[in-house]
């Protein structure tokens, strides 16, 4: 274990310019040229170390790159995916307000935190074991590149990918501290409500006020938040009517929803759809549903954090665990039953903030602990 630490600590210049280089490929998630750009990037260097590189493209999102490294499994041994995204929420030309720099022990940068060190961490465990000749069974690394919108065209090549691994490793940022062995499923919605038009003064009475009506929904759906089921309703963005002397025909609502229990998810999106205006003049129409399931916390999963630990007690640090309400694309290969641990990136503050930051002291040993995941063997059997 010292031996990969020191390994690690080796590395860690190489790991860092290669942190910025990503990072100066810009990727926002609606910008598939700039996306598909930085995919690459990752894909060179991927090849770079003897990776057999596959590329997915996808139609109007960011390409995906998979790249498997170490032998072929056999004898019912599977592989551990690796799993990571290139895009961001940063939009192109963010580094000339935000650029990626060293300071106070920290590199700073949009995409940093989230997730291109992480990346370039996973690249790196991966070459240290090779150079080693620890390397004794297959790892599948993929990178997609539209997690940021909610992986539309990822998903099922990510779902595919993890239903023959035995394990999954997610390079998203630690909580803290610490890895994440649960996370909170996501759903959207968007409610829009048409009333009927009239003068505020003159014809009142023959109005159908779609803002009081989309007041009453609002109301009703935030009363579904449940905090001990670890369920919450957020209406997060609303809006509607022309003129303070028109009553209102037109209002609409965005609702975020979040659920620890994947029972949850069906019985939330029957109530959405059972909605009805309390005006019979008002007229409802409701869309969207829950996008990812939750990723709970299984036998499997607790296995796999325990593995971790106790390795990370060996290089000389505590490691803890962690849920939280955010999701990543971890969610739907633990949905599929695979174990899956979370959070194995790097060590930072502000994710999609303008104090977006990797602690640098953090890199060598998160490192060294997920390449040694990664050569254990027992996981996939």
């Amino acid at each position: 274990m010292r031996a990969l630490l020191a390994g690690a600590l080796r590395k860690q210049q190489a790991l860092i310019e290669l942190t910025r280089k990503l990072v100066a490929a810009e990727s926002p998630s609606p910008d598939k040229a700039a996306v598909d750009a930085c995919v690459a990037l990752a894909g060179a260097r991927a090849r770079d170390l003897g990776g057999r590189v596959k590329l997915h493209r996808q139609r109007g999102f960011g390409d995906a790159v998979e790249a498997r490294f170490g032998p072929r499994c056999k004898d019912g041994v599977k592989p551990i995916l690796v799993l990571g995204h290139l895009d961001t929420v940063w939009p192109q030309g963010t580094l000339k307000t935000m650029p990626c720099r060293m300071s106070n022990g920290r590199l700073w940068g949009p995409g940093t935190l989230d997730m291109k060190a992480g990346v370039a961490m996973a690249l790196t465990a991966i070459a240290m074991l090779i150079e080693a000749d620890l390397l004794e069974h297959e790892i599948v690394l993929l990178l997609t590149g539209d997690e940021e919108i909610g992986s539309p065209a990822s998903r099922p090549v990510i779902e595919r990918l993890a239903s023959g691994c035995g394990a999954v490793y997610v390079l998203e940022p630690a909580q803290g501290l610490a890895y994440k062995t649960a996370r909170k499923g996501t759903g959207n919605w968007r409610i829009e409500v048409r009333g009927v038009a009239a003068h505020a003064g003159v014809d009142f009475e023959k109005g159908a006020n779609a803002l009081r009506e989309l007041a009453r929904v609002m109301d009703t759906v935030s009363n579904w938040t449940d905090l001990k089921r670890g369920l919450t309703v957020s209406v997060g963005w609303a809006g509607g009517g022309t003129r303070s002397n028109v009553i209102p025909a037109e209002a609409w609502a965005e609702v975020d929803v979040r659920i620890r229990r994947s029972a949850d998810g069906p019985r939330i999106e029957r109530r959405f759809a059972a909605l009805k205006p309390a005006d019979k003049r008002c007229h409802l129409t409701v869309t969207g549903g829950i996008n990812r399931p939750p990723m709970e916390r299984t036998r499997g999963t607790v296995r796999l954090f325990a593995a971790a630990r106790a390795l990370a007690r060996e290089l000389g640090f505590v490691l803890e665990e962690a849920a939280t309400g955010g999701a990543s694309d971890g969610n739907f290969t633990a949905a599929l039953g695979i174990p899956t641990l979370d959070g194995m990136g790097a060590v930072g503050e502000g994710a999609h903030a303008r104090h977006e930051s990797v602690i640098v002291e953090h890199l060598a040993p998160r490192t060294a602990l997920l390449a040694a995941m990664l050569a254990r063997q027992d996981v996939s059997v």
